[in-house]
């Protein structure tokens, strides 16, 4: 996987805006509007997360929002190289801290774990010790932040096939998602779908957190935690 994105790191944004095109958006939007739904979300656990870790961080698109609203330390995880040095170039090095996966030893210390579409993409025999080690890195009570590709929406399966790296990925349910994330000792507490308007219906848009529960959006949340 690492030799694919290593490949993909300083295309990285024209490979994906094959795909999301079609949306009308661009990636900005989507990490944007990820990280401010999960914002939202531990508002109403009243969390105020202070070290972040961002599973798979690829360039680090998401590390200038997840650093907005919370933390005052993120920790990027990646196998790609490549991807690591663009990350680091473009984020605050006070603030930041890219590692290649190998590299990282969980300590207990993280109080919020985040990724994105990163599970399509590990092998399914290697995902639940990939869950486990999200799960050691965090502290009691820990919060971990679950994004994928939603399946059962048929615009996400045109986008995929449309992007060089994610054509041959192996999607999870959001059932399947939350069973590995339960076996690896994870609370579920809320699964949310969003992105159901593109661009050319965007005024519909605040109609999506009445309709966040029902499986329509392209992508999904699933919220837990570290009991």
């Amino acid at each position: 996987m690492s030799e694919l994105f290593d490949e993909y790191a300083s295309e990285y944004d024209s490979a994906l805006e094959q795909g999301i095109s079609l949306s009308g958006e661009n990636k900005l939007f989507f990490a944007r509007e990820r990280v401010s739904w999960l914002r939202k979300c531990l508002e109403g656990y009243r969390a105020t997360p202070r070290v972040i870790l961002d599973f798979g961080c690829g360039t680090g698109t998401a590390t200038q929002f997840l650093l907005k609203f919370a933390g005052s330390k993120l920790i990027g995880l990646e196998t790609s190289e490549k991807s690591l040095q663009h990350a680091r170039r473009v984020n605050d090095p006070e603030r930041t801290e890219f590692l290649p996966l190998r590299d990282y030893r969980p300590n207990q210390s993280v109080d919020l774990a985040f990724c994105n579409g990163v599970f399509h993409h590990v092998p399914p025999e290697q995902r639940d010790n990939q869950v486990r080690h999200i799960f050691d890195s965090l502290q009691s009570d820990g919060f971990f932040a679950f994004w994928e590709n939603n399946p059962w929406n048929p615009g996400t399966k045109i986008v995929m096939s449309r992007i060089p790296f994610d054509r041959d990925a192996k999607t999870l349910t959001p059932g399947e998602a939350r069973q590995m994330l339960r076996r690896g000792g994870f609370e579920i507490l809320r699964t949310d779908f969003l992105f159901i308007f593109p661009h050319f219906l965007r005024w519909f848009r605040p109609l999506e957190r009445y309709l966040s529960r029902l499986p329509f959006g392209a992508q999904y949340q699933i919220l837990c935690r570290k009991p």
